[in-house]
């Protein structure tokens, strides 16, 4: 069903002030692509000219842009954040269709609550548990005593493993796997032996996990990823690591065992985290970083070396292999400009 508001009803639900005719809006989109009935915003002022050229019924803008702006517009202090309210209105997440699929296999020792939606050829193992409303799509799996809590979005081909915890409003998009065993191996004298991973995962309320990205379970301990947490695609979380409450993070990213990351960081795409480190709240670091030590002061943290053209990196990189020469020269040099510049007997 396509879903529809006036500003009116946009502004009565979400706040804002509305400016112009009480516009229908039936979709959102970009300032460069938006058309008739569709929203746009603007949250970079240096792009306040697309709102003269722009195709869109109706703009959010901040305080500063509404004087000049004759067309219909909602002002709020932040138009990003109401955008995306908007397109939750417009968009909700999928309602449970009660009922258990037919080519679906579940465990007789399973809970799946009534009103829940499995899809055609889910396995759900002995002991587990699925709350409320909670949706459960085609392929997935879910192991031996895991716990999917209510209103939950599990997409097609995940895989939950055995004694996983998920908390309410998760979502974890194909090919997620959570719970598979951490990387534990001992070296004894001429082959490996496997270390058994007896840990669990513990994924909080509100969480989104992104395609292909792997959490793993704890060695003795839980890897636990808090609260509200965005994990994008292709994130690699490895055991007995911890994420605190509203971090994110881009794709490509690797964390590596039992480092401690805390609430509301902000971590770009492709960062290498070493193990058994930790980084404060309030974190921002940069893509391509690579974090080999402890992080202890809230602040924005940059490591990744800037791209260049082929033939500036080649010259560079050459210089960069004399670079402990280069220091002792300099070190001998600033000996004997010290001995020039002392002062005459």
């Amino acid at each position: 069903m396509l879903l529809s508001f006036r500003l009116s009803g946009l502004v009565e639900l979400l706040g804002g002030e509305r400016h112009g005719d009480d516009v229908l809006i039936t979709g959102v989109s970009s300032l460069e692509k938006a058309g008739e009935g569709e929203l746009a915003f603007l949250a970079n002022p240096r792009l306040r000219a697309q709102l003269q050229t722009s195709h869109a019924a109706a703009f959010i803008v901040r305080p500063a842009e509404s004087a000049s702006l004759k067309h219909p517009h909602i002002v709020t202090r932040d138009p990003q954040l109401y955008f995306a309210q908007v397109a939750q209105l417009l968009h909700p997440r999928p309602v449970a269709v009660a009922g258990i699929h037919p080519r679906a296999i579940v465990d007789p020792l399973a809970k799946v609550a009534a009103s829940a939606q499995i899809g055609p050829g889910v396995v759900i193992e002995a002991g587990a548990v699925v709350g409320e409303r909670t949706i459960v799509k085609a392929n997935a799996y879910l192991g031996e005593r895991v716990e999917i809590g209510d209103d939950c979005l599990i997409h097609p081909n995940t895989s939950v493993h055995r004694g996983a915890f998920i908390g309410d409003r998760v979502i974890l998009h194909s090919n997620a796997v959570i719970a598979g065993d951490g990387f534990g191996n001992a070296w004894a004298t001429d082959h490996w032996e496997k270390i058994p991973q007896l840990g669990r995962v513990l994924i909080g309320n509100d969480v989104e996990i992104g395609s292909c990205t792997t959490v793993d379970r704890g060695a003795l301990n839980d890897t636990i990823i808090g609260n509200g947490a965005r994990i994008d695609n292709l994130i690699q979380v490895a055991h007995n690591v911890e994420i605190g409450e509203h971090t994110a993070m881009a794709a490509c990213v690797g964390i590596a065992g039992s480092t401690k990351i805390g609430a509301r960081c902000q971590i770009g795409g492709a960062v290498m985290i070493s193990g058994h480190l930790e980084i404060c709240d309030g974190v921002t670091v940069m893509g391509g970083t690579l974090v080999a030590k402890t992080i202890r002061e809230a602040g924005v943290y940059s490591g990744s070396y800037p791209m260049q053209t082929y033939d500036d990196w080649r010259h560079n990189a050459a210089h960069l292999r004399h670079l402990d020469e280069l220091a002792k020269r300099i070190r001998q040099l600033e000996k004997e400009i010290a001995v020039l510049t002392l002062p005459a007997e």
